[in-house]
């Protein structure tokens, strides 16, 4: 404990690092509000940087990065419907219809306060259970890393849109678009058509805009609406939220801090998936499940608490195993290794003065991107006057360039335009857009350890069921799938039953 103290003093008497921390956090939370850009590639930018500071100010400064990068997907994905990150992507399910309500203030200023006590919660798991929860990952195999990735698939295809079958196509297509390139393990081609480019496979960056971005664009150019012109500007009194509304979100604060938490811990999932399983597990504990979608706080709360909780989740398997939660904590690992430190079991033994200098710094960077996005929120809001002439290029313009940066190729812009066509044909046949993006994201993952356990078994899926954590699983997706397709159905006769009897 007196170490604690002693690293969070050194870091507050330390100008150089709390300079850069704020610049950082200011950075990314841009980076994460541009279309096209993340935190990912915040912290990619300013790496090389840190390799001329000590261990103390470099890696402060790239913890801001992250903490400010996925927090900033929040301002775009309310205001214009474009998620900034893949992290923001359900916050434009609620996000959207508030501030087209004229609640832009309320949704900015509800995502703003719970992506900052969602890093808080995440922390302060990091700091008490992180050599228990690291230990259980550990224990982590093929058969259980697939159980999770399928059964996510089906949760968040069931609960995205009102058809189960059409989130399981949009899923479905969402994986078979991940296999485009090198198969992993034997490395062998697969749909690339002699395409040297098609190799690479698809990059995540130009899908996630092109999904999102581009019929966003397109239904604009199409109806001639000045959309945002149209929405009010309403002054914002505080964080734009009573008391009384903010104490009925503790539940779904806690359920979502701990989902994101432990979806964080998971390596390469992170919170480009836990902001979409937390809002599908709010949706569903909710007692009414049919205002999901219209603009209501609980969506908010779910996307965005869960998604900075995950920062804390993923550092959790970085700090105690070496082993990256996500892309953003890869960086993080490079930037221990330039410090000539590696991260593993023994970390918390021999560096416990960096270990709590990290504590020290995301608890730092959650309040600098809680004041500073708080203190923008009147600048943020009045982005929804701005003529739809103006901010169309310029949205445009922006979403080329991220697709082209993340690829240094023509053939990312291309990507983009591609799935654009995609993300309008989804939209105008009423096709969940999240499943495809789940599916995209997990597929090589879930392929990964399908093969891993294939060969495990010597090809046969028995020994996938002598694991009690897959078992568990498996018996939950089954559930959940008859409680769609027969329960759903036997509720809503027994209603209608009901209803006749009153009548």
């Amino acid at each position: 404990m007196l170490e604690a103290i002693a690293s969070l003093g050194a870091l507050l008497t330390n100008p150089t690092a709390l300079l850069l921390m704020l610049m950082g956090t200011c950075v990314g939370i841009i980076f994460g509000a541009l279309p096209g850009m993340s935190a990912t590639l915040a912290v990619a930018v300013f790496l090389p940087l840190t390799y001329t500071l000590d261990v103390f100010t470099g890696v402060p400064l790239l913890l801001s990065l992250y903490i400010g990068g996925i927090s900033g997907g929040l301002i775009s994905a309310i205001l214009i419907n474009i998620p900034g990150t893949p992290s923001s992507i359900a916050t434009t399910f609620d996000g959207v219809p508030m501030a087209r309500r004229g609640e832009g203030g309320k949704a900015i200023g509800t995502g703003v306060v719970f992506s900052f006590l969602g890093t808080c919660i995440s922390v302060v798991v990091l700091i008490v259970l992180a050599p228990l929860l690291a230990k259980v990952a550990i224990h982590f195999g093929p058969y259980e890393y697939f159980g999770i990735t399928a059964c996510s698939f089906l949760l968040v295809a069931g609960l995205c849109g009102k058809s189960m079958s059409k989130g399981i196509i949009s899923a479905l297509l969402g994986i078979l678009f991940s296999c485009i390139g090198l198969a992993p393990l034997d490395s062998s081609a697969r749909y690339t058509f002699n395409s040297v480019a098609l190799k690479a496979g698809f990059n995540m960056v130009p899908v996630l805009v092109g999904l999102f971005a581009f019929p966003e664009l397109l239904r604009m150019v199409q109806h001639k609406a000045a959309a945002f012109e149209k929405l009010s500007v309403p002054k914002v009194k505080g964080f734009g939220f009573s008391l009384k509304e903010f104490l009925g979100q503790t539940g779904n604060l806690i359920r979502s801090s701990f989902l994101g938490i432990a979806i964080g811990i998971l390596p390469g999932i992170g919170s480009g998936v836990s902001n979409l399983v937390a809002y599908s597990a709010a949706k569903n504990a909710s007692k009414e499940p049919d205002k999901f979608g219209t603009g209501i706080m609980d969506g908010i709360v779910a996307s965005e608490a869960s998604n900075n909780a995950a920062i804390g989740g993923a550092m959790i398997p970085l700090l105690s195993l070496g082993i990256p939660g996500d892309s953003v904590t890869a960086m993080l690992l490079g930037g221990f290794i330039l410090q000539g430190l590696t991260p593993g079991p023994m970390f918390f033994t021999q560096h416990m003065d960096i270990i709590y200098c990290v504590y020290a710094a995301m608890f730092i960077s959650a309040v600098m991107m809680l004041v500073l996005e708080f203190g923008g929120i009147r600048v943020f809001v009045k982005l929804l006057s701005v003529p739809t002439a103006i901010l169309l290029p310029c949205v445009m313009v922006i979403c080329v360039l991220g697709a082209y940066s993340s690829t240094s190729t023509i053939f990312g812009i291309w990507t983009l335009v591609f799935f654009g066509i995609v993300g309008y044909l989804f939209s105008e046949f009423d096709i969940p857009s999240a499943p495809f993006i789940l599916g995209f994201i997990l597929g090589p993952t879930c392929e990964l350890y399908l093969r891993r356990g294939l060969q495990m078994g010597r090809g046969s899926f028995l020994p996938f069921f002598t694991s009690p954590i897959f078992t568990v699983i498996f018996s939950v997706a089954v559930l959940f799938v008859l409680w769609k397709t027969v329960g759903a159905r036997l509720v809503s006769r027994f209603k209608n039953q009901r209803g006749g009897r009153a009548a």
